[in-house]
């Protein structure tokens, strides 16, 4: 297994407790220096707000732990393609390095259905490296929506 495949395991380890929480399960990290400083998991049901998405969450607590508003060194693990609102905070916190499992072609900004972590339009780009554990991941995905849908 590679680095990227244990930390992707770390992320799957959140997302399944968000899955538990009746959460869309997604496990987000933030990793600086080779050290994991945040992690979270999808937290918009239990927060009631559609702005606890577990990139957002773990952002929140890396940017508080280094005391600074960039991330121009961390790495940031996701079990799922970030989605508009999460690649933009991604690119605002300057993050050099996103790691994803599923590719999400319905709201997928990294690659998907936009790909604003290398639009040069913008003033940063981010390093993307797509599909780790994604097998996983979307396993983990397709069963949380299959238990939700009726009958």
């Amino acid at each position: 297994m590679s680095l990227d495949d244990d930390r992707m395991q770390l992320c799957l380890t959140l997302a399944t407790e968000a899955y538990q929480l009746d959460e869309v399960p997604v496990g987000a990290i933030v990793v600086v220096d080779g050290e994991v400083i945040a992690k979270a998991h999808n937290q918009t049901v239990v927060s009631r707000s559609a702005l606890a998405h577990a990139e957002l969450l773990a952002l929140q607590q890396a940017l508080s732990q280094v005391g600074d508003r960039y991330l121009s060194t961390a790495e940031v693990y996701v079990t799922l393609e970030p989605c508009a609102m999460c690649a933009g905070a991604l690119l605002l916190a300057r993050v050099n390095r996103l790691v994803f499992a599923a590719r999400d072609p319905k709201a997928g900004a990294c690659g998907s259905l936009y790909n604003l972590c290398v639009d040069p339009r913008l003033n940063h780009e981010i390093e993307v490296t797509p599909d780790v554990l994604a097998e996983e991941a979307g396993v983990l995905l397709q069963s949380f929506f299959q238990r939700r849908r009726p009958g």
